[in-house]
């Protein structure tokens, strides 16, 4: 009988193989060490997944609770919480439930209705007696003097019609509402014949539906539409004929970047941003930070802006939004048309790294006049904070030939930084106001007593600012957006 078992070999062949073994797997790490670094410079493949949109609009076209309570289901639990709060949410929410339960039983809720003659809150298992219930507790009886499914149905689509812009603010500006708006809106569901059309779509195509809740959209299987925010917004615009190209509001960065960073960071003794202003975007540096853990990053010692006179104001206000200090660097121009941000970012690394200690640095730049710092600071280490559409090809292949780390910071998940950019544009259009409308009211007063000779005492003349002034100053703004002021 032949044993299958492995025979026992010489002594002689165990070490040439054990030889051969070894330098095989050295070949093999190193032939993984000159690829790794270049898998830097490919697309990521998986970005993280965002849900903040797609569990909104869940919510509002009546996806059930229990999917949001799956831990394994897109839409978050957190925003159907918030939402049922708001009175907005859940008119449209009860809605759009009732819509797709009459969408779904037309047929025998009629039967029901003709032959046993009950009405349309007599037949809970197919119509939610607790959306109906809710409705009535936010000041909404649609139901009340209609007997027949086709005029409840008008109704229900005549009250989203009415009510769906109550929900704009639900959303972030950078998403087109009128695309949005219109998957809650049926065509022609005011109408018969519109009414049957839509029906007919919804039947044929019942399964492509999200989670079978009726909304208004091409009906074909691409899936679940509602599987993450890039998905349902890349495949919105597309509906209507356009193309959403920020992804950044949609997709945060992988864990293989963010890892890289923390590695980074971990290995360190000491670490300083340093950041080009001109080069770099406040508000995705702002939100690139945000969206690291903050516990992984205790060892940077502190951001160092050098900012520039063309720079976006908006450095000026990072320091609210995140919790590392900030040292802040102005650079003055000797000519108008000549930055010195590089020679001064040259200078204030190596002053760091020379005279403080920081031996690693997170340079924020597409900048390739910064290599030459790279290459004169071979001890210090670098990791580069780079954005898409300035960062040259000749740059990143640089970084990838000396094995250093790159990312881009404008794919960092972008939704959460409208808050700096409308803190950002208020600040300026304050500033921009006061200058523009520089008035005195006082002075204007005193102007208009001399031209028409008339006399009043001080208490006289702050009653009549109070009165007559301020009480009917308005501000007007035209359809080109000129600014007027009107005293009537």
């Amino acid at each position: 009988m032949v044993s299958n078992l492995p025979q026992k070999r010489p002594a002689e062949y165990e070490n040439s193989k054990s030889t051969e073994h070894s330098e095989g797997m050295n070949t093999l790490r190193q032939n993984l060490q000159n690829i790794l670094p270049q898998l830097q410079s490919l697309p990521e493949k998986k970005a993280g997944s965002q849900y903040e949109i797609i569990s909104r609009v869940a919510y509002l076209i009546g996806v059930p609770k229990s999917i949001f309570e799956k831990e394994h289901e897109p839409p978050k639990i957190e925003i159907y919480r918030d939402l049922d709060k708001d009175k907005r949410a859940r008119i449209i929410r009860n809605l759009c439930m009732l819509r797709t339960e009459l969408e779904t039983h037309f047929l025998k809720i009629c039967q029901i209705l003709q032959r046993q003659g009950r009405s349309l809150i007599g037949v809970p298992e197919y119509l939610s007696l607790d959306a109906m219930q809710q409705l009535s507790e936010d000041g909404i009886d649609i139901y009340k003097h209609l007997h027949a499914p086709s005029k409840f149905l008008v109704n229900i689509n005549q009250n989203i019609m009415n009510r769906i812009n109550n929900c704009q603010t639900f959303f972030p500006d950078w998403i087109n509402w009128s695309y949005l708006s219109k998957i809650f809106i049926m065509p022609n569901g005011l109408s018969e014949e519109g009414m049957k059309k839509d029906a007919q779509i919804y039947y044929l195509n019942y399964n492509f539906y999200p989670y079978q809740q009726y909304i208004n959209w091409p009906a074909e299987n691409q899936g679940n539409i509602l599987y993450n925010d890039k998905i349902f917004v890349t495949l919105l615009y597309q509906w209507n004929g356009d193309e959403f190209h920020d992804l950044s509001y949609v997709s945060d960065v992988s864990e293989y970047t963010k890892e890289n960073i923390y590695e980074f960071i971990e290995n360190s003794e000491k670490t300083v941003f340093v950041v080009d202003c001109e080069n770099s975007d406040p508000y995705a540096l702002c939100t690139a930070i945000q969206h690291l853990e903050p516990n992984r990053l205790e060892k940077i010692e502190k951001i160092i802006l050098y900012d520039d006179v063309n720079a976006a104001i908006a450095w000026e206000m990072l320091s609210s939004y995140i919790n590392i200090p900030i040292e802040y660097e102005m650079i003055e121009r000797l000519k108008a048309n000549k930055s010195l941000a590089d020679i001064k970012v040259a200078v204030g690394t190596c002053k760091e790294f020379y005279e403080n200690g920081v031996d690693s640095f997170v340079l924020v730049s597409s900048d390739s006049d910064y290599w030459g710092l790279i290459e004169a600071m071979p001890k210090a280490k670098f990791l580069v904070m780079v954005e898409h559409s300035k960062c040259s090809f000749a740059l990143k292949n640089a970084l990838i030939s000396k094995n250093i780390f790159y990312c881009y910071i404008d794919s960092f998940y972008a939704g959460d930084g409208n808050e700096m950019k409308q803190d950002a544009l208020k600040r300026v259009f304050a500033d921009t106001f006061k200058d523009a409308l520089d008035l005195n009211l006082n002075e204007l007063m005193e102007q208009a007593l001399y031209r028409t000779r008339i006399t009043m005492t001080e208490e006289e003349k702050k009653r009549f600012l109070q009165r007559q002034i301020k009480r009917n100053l308005s501000l007007e703004i035209d359809n080109e957006g000129n600014v007027r002021l009107d005293y009537h």
